[in-house]
């Protein structure tokens, strides 16, 4: 053992013992209890003082949170390819993490690692090997071990970094963090019926919280055997709000690693409520990541993990495109998505609202600036994948309709556009509600076909159907100008993506071509959500 663990070894164990004794002649409110001896056999239980860094392997599944086919229908986020020869290494003391696993490329985004973030029209993984990199608020991820390092938002930053912090030998180190301020109550706890079944008998737990990072509130559910089962906090997310976030583990789950060290071998991460029935939310997605390392190495550290400058340059900054189509129609484009403005005689019809809030305000500020005089009357929405309606709730915010289709409806009137308060990342909604969101007008869904005019100018909107993609899906056609506004179904080329037309067809691209021949749409040129236009010719040539 290395003097610089002895002396960890040292402190924390003291840290235990001081923390406990300055409340030793405290009174409780009622219904809470004192936290310190409950963490203190806790740490005893599983030898956590005795732990500095963790070095785990195995194998894991992802979920794609947020890129469901058809929100009510399933109770889990759809698996995405699987995470092989995984490995995690964390250190509590230095606040670094070291993740890497081997996954088919060309399915997923690049810097997407499992779970919330997925984006699509960002850059498509191209090599196998996947490296994420964790140090202190810096975060960056390389496609291959040779990659270039691209820095991760603040907001996956910090998720990463309560990664390490919902483990249950990271949720005792962290409790003892300046600010933690535990406090600790209990329950009786029946257990997860569907699963365990109606006999299980009620458990007696205990629940201690701690603030963390400053913003977050984390909880961990502690058994009658001194195991932390369950670690859970809220993340932020543009369209869920406040998002259910936690790590569970099952008592025989923890194997002996030596020393009297005891670490969790299977690990189950829900990203949203675990509601089989969906009796909180119709969205139901949660199993977000999960998997057996069972492959533990006590006290392997990841090593310094440099920044790169890369990295301390922050960010990519979101950057906005503007280029004229035809007369009165607009691509704001720029970044990873687009919108689509289209100018009528006396209003502004907006199509898709990406990614978040920030980049939403963007684009209605320059609508304003170039269109001053007339109010943003509708936004077209084309499906329900969350990097694709970020901002529905800005465009309520100035009072848009939402256009979109019927099968859409109930997921965005419960759980997106509501009143829910978001506590981690406020939007103008939840600081600012209008008195529109619970009067219910103004909303438009559509089942096969929606037309916007004004007497001159006329989109005809169209329910795109089948897909394996997605359910619900939209698009927009404007005969005057012949262009089709299309999201997901086929991507143009953009800074970062080779020309998609050399590519193979897939099932998406098929069902968007029989779409356009079936109501013998003349169209011109694609204009894709992703990427930039595309002449029709090109993409026939494509799929025929």
């Amino acid at each position: 053992m290395t003097k610089r663990i002895q002396l960890f070894i040292l402190a924390t164990g003291l840290a235990w013992t001081l923390l406990a004794s300055t409340l030793s002649a405290q009174e409780f409110e009622p219904g809470f209890i004192d936290p310190y001896p409950i963490l203190q056999a806790a740490s005893a239980a599983i030898g956590e003082e005795r732990l500095s860094c963790v070095s785990i392997s195995g194998n894991a599944y992802t979920g794609m949170v947020g890129q469901q086919r058809l929100n009510g229908y399933e109770v889990d986020w759809p698996r995405g390819e699987p995470l092989s020869n995984y490995t995690r290494i964390i250190d509590w003391q230095n606040v670094r993490m070291l993740e890497t696993f081997d996954r088919e490329p060309g399915n997923n985004p690049a810097g997407w690692k499992y779970g919330l973030g997925w984006l699509g029209g960002t850059p498509v993984q191209q090599e196998t090997r996947q490296e994420f990199m964790l140090n202190n608020s810096y975060a960056w991820h390389k496609d291959g071990a040779n990659g270039t390092p691209f820095a991760a938002s603040h907001l996956d930053a910090e998720r990463w970094q309560l990664d390490m912090w919902l483990t249950p030998h990271g949720f005792l180190k962290a409790a003892r963090l300046p600010g933690a301020n535990p406090r600790a109550t209990w329950r009786w706890e029946l257990g997860e019926m569907g699963r365990d079944g109606a006999t299980v008998k009620p458990e007696k737990v205990t629940i201690v919280t701690i603030d963390l990072l400053g913003k977050y509130r984390v909880d961990a559910t502690v058994n009658s055997q001194n195991l932390l089962q369950r670690i859970h906090t809220w993340v932020p997310d543009p369209v869920l709000g406040d998002t259910n976030y936690e790590h569970e583990f099952a008592n025989n789950d923890y194997i002996d690693i030596g020393n009297g060290i005891r670490f969790p071998t299977i690990w189950h991460h829900h990203t949203g409520w675990d509601d089989n029935y969906q009796a909180q939310s119709t969205n139901a997605g949660h199993n977000a990541f999960g998997g057996n390392q069972s492959t533990i190495q006590a006290n392997v550290c990841p090593g310094d993990l440099p920044v790169p400058n890369e990295v301390l340059n922050g960010e990519i900054a979101d950057t906005l495109e503007v280029s004229e189509l035809a007369d009165g129609v607009y691509l704001f484009g720029g970044s990873s998505h687009n919108s689509v403005v289209v100018e009528f005689a006396d209003y502004i019809a907006v199509v898709e609202a990406p990614l978040n809030e920030r980049h939403n305000l963007m684009v209605i500020d320059e609508i304003v600036a170039r269109i001053p005089d007339k109010p943003i009357r509708f936004l077209v929405n084309t499906h329900q994948h969350h990097d694709h309606i970020g901002g529905l709730r800005t465009y309520m915010h100035i009072g848009a309709t939402i256009i979109t289709h019927w099968k859409n409806y109930d997921f965005y009137t419960k759980d997106v556009l509501n009143y829910a308060q978001r506590t981690l990342d406020p939007d103008l909604v939840s600081l600012l509600p209008p008195t529109e969101l619970a009067e219910g007008y103004q909303y438009e869904t559509v089942r096969e076909n929606y037309v916007l005019t004004d007497g001159d100018r006329i989109m005809q909107i169209s329910y795109v159907h089948p897909l394996n993609h997605v359910e619900g899906m939209l698009a927009a056609y404007l005969p005057q100008e012949r262009l089709l506004i299309e999201a997901d179904l086929f991507d143009g080329p953009s800074g970062f993506h080779t020309d998609p037309t050399t590519a193979e067809p897939n099932q998406a691209n098929r069902s968007l071509y029989n779409h356009v021949q079936r109501l013998g749409l003349d169209v011109d040129t694609i204009v894709p959500i992703h990427g930039r236009p595309v002449a029709w010719d090109e993409f026939a040539e494509l799929v025929n």
